[in-house]
């Protein structure tokens, strides 16, 4: 699998007082970390954002860009994307993913049946869940766990998925 070039680490939601303060929706693990990456981008490559000065919203942050100087500008700006390249962001642990990296591969039953295609990964609070998309049927919400997918090879581009009967019969229902 083809290695995305950037990845959406944000998304400028509006404006935020009248001096020029974008609100920026964030994808980060930290939300005021989405200011340590250098400039970002939009979708295209070709508009660069120097982001200054984040402060905790709920959701993400507030954040100054450099030349934004008024509510109109920043205003202009909502719905904006930022990108940082992918070789910008730390290395990650063994069994750590980029939703970016899990978006697209294929899934495999244990039986080595094809599932379907990973097509969002949310996170609600609760833990990561992966929407797959399937041929002609309904998606499947399945929780993103160890017991749920065994295995992930981002180099071959697929996971493996355990039927949901395996794992509420194996007491993964944490809930009770």
């Amino acid at each position: 699998m083809m290695e995305p070039r950037q990845l959406c680490l944000g998304v400028i939601a509006g404006a935020r007082g009248v001096r020029g303060e974008v609100r920026i929706k964030t994808f980060t693990e930290r939300p005021e970390d989405i200011t340590s990456y250098g400039p970002l981008t939009d979708e295209t490559g070709q508009q660069l954002f120097a982001l200054s000065d984040p402060k905790p919203l709920k959701g993400g942050v507030a954040a100054r860009i450099e030349g934004i100087l008024d509510r109109t500008d920043a205003e202009a700006l909502k719905g904006t994307h930022l990108y940082v390249a992918r070789d910008s962001l730390p290395d990650l642990e063994e069994e750590e993913f980029y939703h970016a990296d899990l978006v697209g591969l294929r899934v495999k039953s244990v039986d080595g049946d094809d599932v379907g295609i990973v097509a969002a990964v949310y996170d609600f609070g609760a833990g990561d869940i992966l929407e797959i998309e399937r041929n002609k049927e309904p998606p499947l919400i399945v929780p993103f766990t160890r017991d749920a997918v065994p295995e992930v090879d981002i180099e071959q581009n697929f996971l493996i998925l355990v039927p949901l009967s395996e794992i509420v019969a194996n007491g993964d229902n944490e809930a009770e």
